[in-house]
């Protein structure tokens, strides 16, 4: 397995009204953070959060190409990033517990915090399709270049983990310096990962190293 320290070239925030960043997502041009009562429009140039949705946003966070996809306690919310309506409801595997969410291959990939796993699911009506098995406790989680990546967040510790998606082995690991946590990932498709903060409020870029 390939180590590294993490390289964090950004980091954004604590945001005004923000207790903790949950879920993290990019449609492009921003960053979408979940905090708790609401998703936040981050716009990455500035550092200024430039709009919000009221719902319910507790955990991760995902775009399709067009909606924007969050995790609610038992349920996964499809929302319409134009108007901020939720336009459809699934269930969440499991129910309670989930933590990170991503969008790739047409389905939607959610972490299992607690469960060291991740399961893959149809848009549709929430069946899982196929787990992939963690060693660490799941945070965020993001596909880029078909490479599967997932936050983790032990203790005081937090990396950044590329994994098999098919044995769960794992490939590569970035490490973030002690306390700073990982709860959302995503990548913004090409040389950058962003990260939830947690209880910190921030979100960070960090380096994707090729």
């Amino acid at each position: 397995m390939k180590r590294s320290a993490a390289e964090i070239l950004r980091e954004y925030g604590p945001f005004p009204g923000v207790d903790a960043v949950h879920g993290v997502t990019y449609d492009g041009r921003h960053v979408w953070f979940a905090s708790g009562d609401r998703m936040n429009a981050l716009d990455p140039a500035s550092g200024k959060t430039v709009r919000e949705i009221d719902v319910a946003a507790l955990a991760g966070s995902a775009f399709d190409g067009e909606h924007l996809f969050q995790l609610a306690g038992d349920r996964i919310q499809k929302i319409d990033p134009k108007t901020g309506r939720v336009l459809a409801t699934i269930p969440a595997p499991e129910g309670e517990g989930n933590s990170g969410l991503a969008w790739a291959e047409g389905t939607l990939w959610v972490g299992r915090y607690p469960d060291r796993k991740i399961h893959q699911v149809d848009p549709q009506t929430g069946a899982i399709l196929r787990t992939i098995e963690s060693n660490r406790f799941v945070t965020g989680v993001t596909w880029i270049d078909g490479e599967l990546w997932h936050g983790t967040w032990e203790g005081d510790e937090s990396d950044l983990r590329q994994i098999d998606p098919l044995t769960g082995e794992v490939l590569e690991s970035i490490e973030m310096p002690p306390g700073v946590a990982v709860s959302g990932l995503e990548s913004d498709g090409g040389d950058l990962f962003f990260c939830g903060g947690g209880s910190s409020g921030k979100v960070r870029a960090v380096r994707r190293p090729r």
